[in-house]
């Protein structure tokens, strides 16, 4: 590779803030994506090695998940120096090397902000915890035990049991969403923002495009500390916590998705907007309020330039009624607002697996809901090795990593499954991911379907990704486009997507058996090519075959 050019002499990506509407956004695990030094962990170095093969499958950009040094006791979502790299993934000058090479590929670079809670190592939490008077004693949210020596409220950790510990040097109980080794801030307080605006600042000046906001629904609590209510039974759901997790018998009011965030996420977008096309996207974790935050967070043009709720990462199989439901909703309650799509991603079992076992022809049945995915009116997330078709890894209790899932062992079996290494070459040891034993194994049900294995193969899953996003990208309406659905029956996805003069009925058969849209009598449709679908089309009405799709420009 030719030597990098340093920040200051990179070549500059073309000037577009609204670039990240309707961006295909690629995630990197980095500690699974490749290593690049044989200790078995996946690094900076890795991922700049595979920038071309990300380049060539036809994304926009790419989201890397925390490389910032941490204890990993959640596997850098516990950051203890929010400015550095952790020694296991590389050094600093690494990091500068990747935007280079990025932005050389002509690909943006979007981090993972971890900001709604630090590490318990993280030397603001240790200055925090010392006395109740130091200079940050209210950085993080610190409370009074009840008379009864019991925590403050009632509120529960995501990672179970209470989200209240005790501190024996303080004397009081301190909050955490998360683990109990991961404080959470207290956003109340204006220094605590002004130090995590900082750390935004940083990074926007070391050259990343853009920001992941993890659990952005979070970052404030009520003062009041009132106790959140009960979820009647029947209202309980396992899009944000497992169905064994009691997290999900309250109602989230008080803890979470408060209004206070909304005057932050202001003050992010105006720091953002100082930059020529920064833009940043919220996880939203909110079973109930999902959609409303969502719309709330992204409405306006001044705060996050999009959000992405668990509506398509929830177990509940995706559904041509629920596709509608989810989109038209979103698009009643935030018509200037954007959403980001996803079937999977480090937190959720595969879709293909969560989907797709059991199907009559699985390749099929994932070549067209990705594509489905791809052309659905918002931002799109493709999570590493969904392009190959990657299912969940069945793991042995002796070989999880993840605190979730040996806490809840064996109902849930945490997200290790999702995890494993990706997979580049079927005869190399450990699918090509590392010459030492991965930190997570590569299960051998993987090697099958490893990018050597479906490289040039049309039929593949992966050669299908690389194709529809081509055909995606010779079609702006598909990107920012609005959408307007047909009626369709059973399985049938159908909808319209129109941008200026340009419209294109997309129609999606879900399904295993034969399928048809009726357009209407009035209608001229020229059928489109370069997708690889085979519908046909006349007297009005698409046809499609089992998990088929058809794509035509009306005239």
């Amino acid at each position: 590779m030719q030597a990098v050019l340093r920040k200051a002499e990179e070549p500059a990506l073309a000037v577009d803030r609204d670039w990240w509407r309707g961006a295909v956004i690629y995630q990197i695990y980095p500690r699974s994506y490749q290593d690049s030094n044989g200790d078995g962990i996946g690094d900076l170095k890795g991922i700049i090695r595979r920038l071309p093969y990300i380049a060539s499958l036809g994304a926009d950009a790419i989201w890397i998940s925390p490389f910032f040094k941490s204890p990993m006791k959640d596997f850098g979502y516990d950051v203890s120096d929010y400015c550095d790299v952790d020694p296991m993934f590389g050094t600093l000058a690494d990091f500068d090397d990747l935007i280079a090479e990025a932005h050389r590929l002509g690909l943006r670079v979007m981090i993972d902000e971890v900001i709604s809670h630090t590490s318990d190592e993280h030397p603001w939490f240790k200055e925090s915890r010392s006395s109740r008077d130091n200079a940050k004693a209210d950085w993080y949210v610190w409370a009074d035990a009840k008379p009864d020596g019991t925590p403050p409220t009632n509120w529960l950790s995501i990672f179970g049991g209470s989200a209240w510990q005790w501190d024996t040097r303080r004397q009081q109980y301190y909050l955490h969403n998360f683990l109990a080794e991961q404080p959470d801030l207290n956003f109340h307080n204006k220094d605590v923002q002004d130090a995590l605006l900082g750390v935004t600042r940083f990074w926007l000046d070391r050259g990343v495009d853009g920001f992941r906001l993890d659990t952005i629904n979070f970052y404030f609590h009520s003062q009041g500390l009132e106790d959140n209510p009960p979820l009647p039974p029947e209202l309980r759901n396992d899009q944000t916590a497992p169905a064994v997790n009691p997290y999900n018998y309250q109602h989230h009011i008080y803890d979470k998705s408060r209004p206070e965030n909304l005057a932050f996420l202001a003050r992010f977008r105006a720091l953002l907007d100082e930059y020529p096309a920064a833009a940043a996207v919220g996880e939203v974790g909110d079973s109930q309020r999902g959609l409303e935050v969502v719309a709330s967070y992204t409405a306006g043009g001044d705060k996050v330039q999009m959000c992405y709720a668990f509506d398509f990462l929830a177990p509940e199989k995706i559904s041509a009624a629920k596709v509608r439901t989810v989109l038209e909703d979103f698009g009643a309650a935030a018509s200037d607002g954007w959403s980001c799509w996803a079937f999977s991603n480090h937190d959720v079992m595969r879709h293909a697996t969560r989907w797709g076992k059991g199907e009559a022809d699985r390749t099929a049945y994932l070549k067209v809901i990705s594509a489905l995915l791809m052309s659905l009116r918002g931002s799109v997330c493709l999570y590493q090795g969904e392009e190959l078709g990657l299912g969940e890894a069945d793991l042995a209790f002796e070989d999880l990593q993840d605190p979730y899932g040996i806490r809840f062992w064996p109902e849930f079996k945490g997200r290790d499954g999702c995890r494993t290494p990706m997979v580049w070459d079927q005869n190399a040891p450990n699918g090509g991911f590392s010459s030492a034993k991965p930190w997570l194994p590569a299960p051998r049900e993987h090697l099958a379907q490893a990018v050597s294995a479906q490289q040039g193969d049309e039929n593949s899953l992966l050669e299908h990704y690389r194709r529809f996003l081509a055909f995606r990208r010779a079609h702006p309406a598909f990107a920012k486009g609005e959408i307007e659905f047909l009626a369709g029956e059973g399985d049938v996805v159908a909808f319209t997507r129109r941008q200026g003069n340009e419209e294109i009925v997309c129609a999606f058969n879900l399904g295993a058996g034969q399928a048809s849209v009726d357009l209407g009598g009035d209608r001229t449709v020229q059928p489109l090519t370069g997708h690889g679908f085979t519908g046909q089309a006349d007297a009005g009405k698409i046809r499609l075959g089992s998990y088929g799709a058809w794509f035509g420009r009306i005239a």
